[in-house]
């Protein structure tokens, strides 16, 4: 049997003082190591705490994300998590429900119709897009 130290995602964001949600975002940003095992047998070992303490103690001295994550990667050279591909735009992107099964993605700087016409809209979908079941 291992000796080695298994937290589970809840364990290590108390030992942290920290949320899941902080724990799952520093691994997708790359601060920390993504966790090992895969499915319900996920978890995270000392490496992870340590790793996540020294995020918080550089994020209290008032270094950004982006400045923890430029040293951890110079530090970790080889091991380094890759971040010379293009990050994905991020965007803001409304959902509208039209009819069942049927939706309307708009972007967010774009500016909606009023309600009334959206109404128009929704009700003409939901006249003919509706399956030949919910007859």
């Amino acid at each position: 049997m291992s000796d080695e130290v298994r937290y589970a995602i809840d364990d290590l964001a108390g030992l942290a003082d920290v949320s899941r949600r902080t724990v799952r975002y520093y691994v997708q940003e790359g601060l920390i190591p993504a966790p090992l095992g895969v499915g319900r047998g996920r978890h995270y070992g000392k490496e992870h705490l340590e790793r996540l303490l020294e995020v918080k103690e550089q994020q209290a001295a008032g270094r950004t994300l982006d400045e923890i994550r430029a040293t951890s990667t110079a530090r970790r050279g080889a091991k380094a998590v890759r971040r010379d591909a293009p990050m994905p735009e991020r965007s803001i992107w409304r959902r509208l429900q039209l009819a069942p099964g049927l939706e309307l993605h708009v972007a967010g700087h774009v500016t909606l119709p009023p309600p009334g016409l959206l109404g128009e809209l929704a009700d003409w979908c939901r006249l003919h897009f509706t399956s030949s079941s919910d007859e």
